[in-house]
């Protein structure tokens, strides 16, 4: 398909990755659109999938590669706040490729205006929900870039289609017929999706798994861990203060080993499919976990209760690509606002695919032991036990009667 004098550009900032999708696209646009192409990838913690990435972005036909390191700026400002929003999708998922998408489509935004790009292209295809991601945030913060979808416009239909692509152009690509499923991996969470798992009654393949080690085969001895928090962000890993990265990054190592973090679910995407994914978070299991125990001990109850409402519709903002959307930093302000006095530490056992709380501790704690205490302690000035019959009666007033 050539593109027309109305939509032809002159230079377009491609999200990169360096996998089979990005890696055809990167050609195609060249091809299609005789434009040059500026290779973008944001460093969320891919690690070893970086190795080599400039010299195969401009083998490919870039006209440069820039990588931008984005690892504490990840962990910062888009996982601890879900952390302090105990935010999760549908029961399950913790949204790690959800909050990386909006930070990736933010430098994407700087890096094609610092390289005079008149358009951005990403790889999501038109089913999922990253196209939304992705386009919701240049819409939002640089709605005068053209947007390319690749997957949207060319006439593949599948990833063997890519891959034939792929060959005739000379592109080095690290999928396979026989290893099809897509993967995701940032410094929150590995997800694994398509091909063989897109049968929800197939397990998935026991090798695939790479954060985690198989729950049967972890080690027999259990593990404890100590985690701070400041006004609900964590920010230590048994008494020794972390950067956000750093401490992520330890506690998906700790975590991963003792097979912790493994989520098998069908999700409902914002475009209307429904979808297999298998996913990983060690470390990000945990700091939930551990912000609940110390929110235990800290927060207000109705407090707990307002935020705890406003999760699901803040988790589904992120999951569905408004990041930078009104509502969501209405959301958010509120739920900041609820993180005030969240400061002490949770204390963890980690065994075979379980994380346990063992205990919970404040210098801010609203909890009184003289009071909760079944003992008198002392105490019966402050909590008469005879109260609690008027306080039952006035509740029982609304409850219908058998003898009215």
């Amino acid at each position: 398909m050539a593109p027309s004098a109305q939509t032809a550009v002159k230079r377009v900032c491609l999200a990169y990755s360096g996998g089979l999708d990005t890696s055809v696209i990167l050609r195609w646009l060249i091809e299609t659109y005789a434009c040059e192409v500026v290779a973008y990838c944001a460093d969320v913690g891919q690690q070893e999938e970086l190795d080599g990435l400039p010299e195969k972005a401009r083998a490919t036909g870039a006209s440069a590669c820039i990588i931008r390191d984005l690892r504490e700026e990840f962990v910062r400002d888009f996982v601890f706040p879900a952390i302090r929003a105990g935010a999760h999708y549908e029961g399950g998922y913790l949204l790690g490729t959800s909050l990386a998408r909006p930070l990736i489509a933010k430098h994407q935004v700087q890096v094609a205006r610092e390289t005079g790009c008149d358009a951005v292209a990403h790889g999501a295809t038109g089913k999922g929900n990253d196209q939304v991601r992705f386009e919701l945030a240049f819409r939002a913060l640089a709605p005068e870039l053209r947007v390319i979808a690749p997957w949207r416009e060319w006439d593949m239909k599948s990833r063997s289609d890519c891959m034939a692509y792929a060959q005739k152009f000379g592109i080095p690509v690290s999928a396979t017929p026989e290893k099809p499923y897509s993967m995701d991996r940032n410094l929150f969470h590995i997800s694994y999706e398509g091909g063989l798992l897109e049968d929800p009654w197939r397990a998935p393949d026991p090798e695939m798994f790479l954060l985690t080690t198989d729950p049967a085969k972890a080690p027999a001895e259990a593990a404890e861990i100590v985690v701070g928090f400041e006004r609900g962000t964590p920010v230590s890993l048994d008494a020794e203060k972390l950067s956000p990265a750093r401490l992520l990054e330890r506690l998906n190592q700790l975590a991963g080993a003792h097979g912790v973090g493994r989520v098998d679910l069908v999700e409902n995407r914002f475009v209307g499919l429904k979808s297999r994914g298998v996913y990983e978070t060690p470390g990000g299991s945990v700091l939930h976990a551990a912000h609940r125990a110390v929110e235990s001990l800290t927060l207000d109850r109705e407090v707990m209760h307002e935020r705890d409402r406003l999760m699901p519709r803040f988790a589904e903002l992120i999951y569905n690509g408004f990041w930078f959307a009104p509502e969501f930093d209405f959301l958010r302000a509120a739920i900041e606002q609820s993180q005030q006095n969240v400061t002490g530490e949770a204390r963890l056992r980690l065994y075979r695919g379980s994380v346990q709380v063992t205990g919970r501790r404040s210098p801010v704690s609203r909890y009184s032991k003289a009071q909760s205490s079944f003992e008198d302690g002392g105490v019966a000035d402050t909590y008469v036990q005879a109260d609690a019959s008027g306080f039952i009666n006035l509740q029982g007033l609304r409850l219908p009667r058998a003898d009215a």
